[in-house]
């Protein structure tokens, strides 16, 4: 995102409720994570602003991120999204949203839900997971989930440290939101 995002998003129509709001944040609502996976897969090779403003055409376009409705999907449903001006027409990040989305689905079975695995694998050992072992975990575990994607995911639920810089006011109501949820 260039310079710092604390400096440039306040005060954006776009970007400036997101990390005000959302970055960073934590989040336990499954249609939110698959949500928050989807839009940095899509940013691939693109603005976030683009993402930020395609994001209604997005959640119109996925059933409202809905898992199980996603993760059945099928030729129709991969041919009406590859016609949709509304989001990114892209078959690689079709096919990944639609294979991501019967992952998380198995996910309930194994963890109780996709934030279970994400918890489960942060806490798996004395220390915080680096941001190259959640790559590794990742690409094993979904589709088109490279670095950055994964890091800019991590980073944006607060998996990862840097989504703010030190004395940021979004820190403040982060602070607030882990203790809410208890994490």
């Amino acid at each position: 995102m260039g310079s710092c995002y604390c400096d440039i998003a306040p005060g954006h129509p776009l970007h400036g409720p997101y990390h005000d709001h959302e970055y960073g944040f934590p989040q336990r609502d499954e249609p939110v994570l698959f949500e928050r996976l989807l839009l940095e897969i899509n940013q691939a090779g693109l603005s976030w602003e683009t993402i930020l403003r395609k994001r209604e055409g997005f959640r119109l376009a996925y059933d409202g991120f809905d898992v199980d409705t996603v993760a059945d999907y099928g030729e129709a449903d991969r041919a009406r999204l590859l016609a949709d001006a509304r989001i990114i027409r892209n078959r690689l990040k079709v096919d990944a949203a639609i294979h991501n989305a019967g992952v998380i689905r198995g996910l309930r079975d194994t963890h109780g839900g996709f934030a279970q695995w994400l918890d489960a694998h942060a806490s798996e050992s004395s220390r915080p997971r680096d941001k190259a072992s959640w790559v590794k975990l990742f690409k094993r575990t979904f589709r088109f989930t490279g670095g950055e994607i994964t890091g800019e995911f991590l980073m944006s639920l607060g998996y990862l440290p840097g989504a703010h810089r030190a004395g940021c006011p979004a820190l403040r109501r982060i602070a607030a939101a882990r203790k809410a949820l208890g994490v």
